[in-house]
């Protein structure tokens, strides 16, 4: 029986990429970076946490007396069942995190508090937007500041063509750097053969879409396994576990990606956000593995890593009717790698007094998120401050690179 090419697409569509499912990554696909003469090879992830992290439920500020009172019926105690891990005296982290915990006390990760982009309304699309283009305001370009950043290394270290492929690419990395995508759905396994006759069918026709296929192809075998398989009823917290192991994988290799961004839906939790367990706690669950799967996968490119998180604003300091936080404003950051100065809280305090808090409501922000940004890419690639106020973060000379968070 004759196989149609409209059947053909629909079974490879998980294999092939060209039909690829979820927004989960988008790559910046660099080989063979020249090494620094200290034989470093520096990888850098930005994790982009979409919906607004409550980042007072995520580290919370325990010592601080007014922190209970407001986070009322979800707020973490640093004793009990289902205890935060203290970072220090003042600061404790979810329960639902213990393996960015144990990275904290190797000094492979740190905390941000009370940071935020320059955006101060709260609109998640206007808020997403400044979060990853990189300009002070929303709506003003259609590239992003990692796509910008790749632009600023020097020219021999890039490759001269790119491939973003799925249904959408996230803002932070458009613009005309090359870049290469993928990610995992949970559409059926298509045969190898079938995958063989679509791309013979696409020689014939297109020959630049069968080379996008090849590439599809070579890059979905690297970073796919038998244990890359969806499992039924993993949910969210399994899925960002599933495409971190295939990242890791891809970024692990000497002609891998060296760059790149990845975006986890679901993070609004206006109302049932719980406490020590619960939705949020799923969520950050599902972060602490991806962070774990990343650490597991690249090995010995471990110590050359940083991952940052980071999301569009934060949510209220106190809880709502519904057991959960409304938009906010100062949020976290947080740092993972073996090159990440780390373990340490970094923040300068502005405490949840009334008269304290942002807008009578939220906590305030004290640090701008694009000078923790700014001070990773000037330490691992050696992007000049200069270009990094003009070209990928425009507009933000006042904005210095925060120094010491890469060793």
């Amino acid at each position: 029986m004759e196989c149609s090419e409209s059947a053909m697409m629909q079974a490879t569509s998980r294999r092939a990429l060209l039909l690829g499912g979820a927004s989960f990554a988008a790559w910046a696909y660099l080989p063979k970076f020249a090494r620094a003469a200290d034989g470093r090879d520096p990888r850098f992830v930005v994790m982009i946490l979409r919906g607004a992290l409550d980042g007072l439920a995520t580290v919370a500020p325990l010592g601080d007396p007014d922190y209970a009172g407001l986070h009322g019926a979800i707020a973490l105690r640093g004793d009990g069942p289902n205890a935060a891990v203290m970072l220090d005296a003042f600061f404790g982290l979810h329960p639902a995190m213990p393996e960015f915990a144990r990275m904290y006390r190797a000094k492979q990760a740190a905390v941000v508090h009370a940071v935020a982009t320059s955006y101060r309304d709260r609109s998640h699309f206007d808020g997403q937007d400044v979060l990853e283009s990189g300009f002070p305001g929303p709506g003003r370009v259609q590239s992003g500041w990692l796509n910008r950043a790749l632009e600023a290394l020097p020219k021999g270290e890039r490759v001269t063509s790119a491939l973003a492929v799925g249904p959408t690419t996230p803002l932070v990395l458009r613009g005309t750097a090359p870049t290469v995508g993928w990610a995992p759905t949970a559409l059926p396994q298509a045969a190898d053969d079938t995958a063989m006759r679509l791309l013979e069918l696409y020689q014939h026709r297109d020959s630049m879409l069968a080379s996008a296929l090849t590439q599809g192809l070579q890059l979905e075998k690297q970073a796919q396994g038998d244990d890359m398989k969806p499992k039924p009823g993993g949910g969210g917290a399994a899925a960002m576990r599933l495409v971190a192991r295939g990242a890791a994988k891809l970024m692990a290799a000497d002609d891998g990606p060296r760059i790149g961004a990845l975006a986890f839906d679901g993070w609004d939790t206006h109302a049932n956000e719980g406490g020590p367990v619960g939705r949020l706690a799923q969520l950050l669950g599902g972060l602490d593995a991806a962070l774990a799967e990343f650490q597991n996968g690249l090995g010995a490119r471990w110590r050359d890593t940083v991952i940052v998180a980071a999301t569009e604003f934060g949510r209220t300091a106190r809880i709502n009717g519904t057991e959960g936080t409304d938009h906010g404003t100062g949020t976290i950051a947080l740092l993972a790698g073996g090159a990440v100065g780390g373990g340490r809280m970094i923040t300068d305090w502005p405490g949840l007094k009334p008269a304290n808090l942002y807008q009578a409501r939220d906590l305030a922000p004290t640090t701008d998120l694009r000078a923790v940004i700014k001070g990773v890419l000037h330490d691992q690639f050696g992007i000049a401050e200069r270009v990094l106020a003009e070209a990928v973060f425009p507009d933000s000379v006042p904005v210095k690179p925060m120094k010491g968070l890469v060793v």
